[in-house]
């Protein structure tokens, strides 16, 4: 075990029809199912989709920082 970490960060964007936070939640849920080391993510842009004059679904982009194994 190294005395140091290395990280990678990777961008998605995750969605839910209720709310920001939510769309957050989904989108750090399913990127855990395939990503080990999750340490930290920062939102870069929220928007939206609208339907009917209505919010359809929010939208979240996120930057996800995970540590590189063995680092």
């Amino acid at each position: 075990m190294s005395n140091h970490h290395t990280y990678k960060k990777l961008e998605i964007v995750g969605s839910s029809p209720n709310s920001i936070e939510e769309a957050i939640e989904n989108g750090l849920a399913e990127c855990s199912k395939s990503v080990n080391h999750m340490e930290w993510f920062e939102v870069t842009e929220t928007r939206g989709h609208i339907v009917d004059g209505k919010v359809g679904h929010y939208q979240v982009t996120m930057k996800i920082g995970f540590r590189i194994e063995g680092s």
